[in-house]
């Protein structure tokens, strides 16, 4: 099903219930034990360690048993823009509540940059229209706060039977889905520990998995914002490619 097909289908919609309610040292030798220098190949950094969120049991911690197709489908009878307004209402709400719960642990001392990855950052655009780089609890302030007055904004999200989705509406909510997957991915990165000792991983991967489904079945993400460049991949790209191995996700 494609959303954006949709819409020159049909920009009306049926009436709409209420909305639902983050040296070792070196050896001494003594001079007679020194040895020759030879010209061997400086070694090799080392790989960096296996992120906890790709290692049993964690990856495959979800309360959700199958794949989540199932229960991204549009219901029958059900227009699609209002199922695709609830289910970004759902997971804005959900996402923010995790990330309350963690906060404490993201600061500008922790996180000094919105990271990702191992090489990536993002950066958000100013007033300028200049990328800057942003302290990660700042950047997630400012994303939060654009999709909270989107949602508060009726000519955006209408919640009355007598008023229609904008014609905007399905370039508006596939922005707001590329930084709701930005926030995943740096709670993912940088603060996937605290998830564990939360023990909401089972959560917190089926929140994360039912994201992803609906916005691949929907066309509001796309493969490179979650996979990345060669470069500067993200960190939850291989995640994506796991749970499409065991089954979770289709590609």
């Amino acid at each position: 099903m494609s959303f954006f097909n949709s819409i020159g289908r049909s920009m009306t919609r049926a009436q709409r219930g209420p909305k639902r309610s983050p040296t070792p040292t070196s050896a001494t030798f003594s001079p007679t034990d020194t040895q020759p220098p030879t010209n061997s190949a400086p070694p090799s950094p080392p790989a960096p360690a296996k992120p906890l969120y790709l290692c049993s049991p964690f990856v495959e911690a979800a309360l959700v048993k199958g794949n989540f197709k199932t229960i991204v489908m549009l219901p029958k009878y059900v227009d699609i823009m209002e199922w695709v307004a609830v289910n970004i209402f759902d997971f804005y709400t959900n996402l923010n509540e995790f990330y309350g719960v963690i906060a404490e642990c993201c600061t500008q001392q922790n996180c000094p940059t919105m990271s990702a990855g191992q090489t990536l950052n993002y950066t958000w655009i100013n007033q300028d229209r200049k990328s800057v780089h942003l302290p990660a609890p700042t950047y997630i302030d400012y994303v939060t706060t654009w999709i909270q007055n989107l949602l508060d904004d009726e000519n955006v999200f209408p919640t009355k039977s007598s008023q229609d989705f904008p014609p905007s509406f399905p370039s508006t909510v596939k922005h707001v889905y590329r930084q709701l997957l930005r926030v995943f991915a740096h709670i993912y990165h940088a603060h996937y520990t605290q998830i564990l000792h939360l023990r909401s991983e089972p959560h917190f991967n089926s929140l994360f998995a039912h994201f992803l489904a609906f916005g691949r079945e929907y066309e509001l993400l796309e493969v490179k914002d979650v996979k990345g460049s060669s470069s500067s991949p993200v960190g939850i790209g291989q995640l994506w490619e796991k749970w499409k191995e065991m089954g979770l996700l289709e590609g």
